[in-house]
């Protein structure tokens, strides 16, 4: 897939970006070179290839080395609240915008 620059003015235009001549130029030259990527990949041959939930998988029962999860800043709740415009049992109080 490539772009052409009537491509990058619609983008523009959808965007509301007001793009100079080299900005657009640089853009389109970008956008064109991400898209051959992505059609580098797309021609990359995965079938009978599982996708993974997450990429940890491959690695098997490695051990992770992961920071204990505990806190590192106060409760600051009370002070927090005290800037609320309207607060009830703790929590913020907002205005309904869906009925």
């Amino acid at each position: 897939m490539s772009l052409s620059i009537a491509d990058i003015d619609r983008l523009a235009h959808l965007a509301r970006l007001g793009l100079e001549p080299d900005e657009r130029e640089r853009l389109h030259t970008q956008l064109n070179d991400f898209f051959g990527i992505v059609e580098k990949m797309r021609a990359v041959d995965t079938s009978g290839i599982v996708p993974l939930a997450h990429p940890v998988e491959i690695m098997g029962d490695v051990a992770l080395r992961l920071r204990d999860d505990i806190a590192s800043e106060p409760n600051q709740r009370e002070d927090n609240m005290r800037n609320a415009p309207a607060r009830e049992a703790g929590l913020f109080l907002v205005p309904r915008v869906i009925e």
